[in-house]
């Protein structure tokens, strides 16, 4: 089974029915629902999720959304290790240098991700939900 990493822009656009994104990255998530894939998201990823969600959403329903997600996904924890790589990386983002790291130190086969272009020198392959969808049908 494909292990992937999720970041956090593709689990938003779920979440917040973000056009015209959606459609691809809900189909990333069916996936996980029948068991396709095996998803994976950092630990950084859920407080990332809270303070974005929680400006447009009540904190009851953002919390229902994070334990929903928490169901489908292993949470990959951000440990010192992780943090140093990131701070010693080239990486021009920091939290992709740490969600990277993550996805690395787990053995991930994959990342999806919409900023395809902040993972070029990737060690692991990048794709965008439309790509992975289209891989899988």
């Amino acid at each position: 089974m494909q292990k992937i990493f999720i970041d956090s822009d593709v689990v938003l656009d779920v979440m917040l029915d973000r056009e015209p994104h959606y459609p691809f990255s809900v189909q990333v998530f069916a996936l996980l629902d029948i068991k396709a894939v095996k998803g994976h998201v950092s630990s950084l990823v859920f407080s990332n999720l809270y303070y974005v969600l929680r400006k447009v959403k009540a904190s009851s329903i953002v919390i229902k959304a994070l334990l929903q997600l928490r169901g489908m996904v292993d949470v990959i924890p951000v440990h010192q290790e992780i943090i140093d790589r990131a701070l010693a990386s080239d990486f021009k983002d920091f939290e992709d240098a740490i969600q990277y790291y993550a996805a690395m130190e787990k053995g991930l086969d994959l990342i999806i991700t919409r900023n395809k272009k902040d993972y070029k020198k990737a060690d692991v392959a990048v794709m965008t939900p439309e790509e992975f969808v289209a891989s899988v049908a």
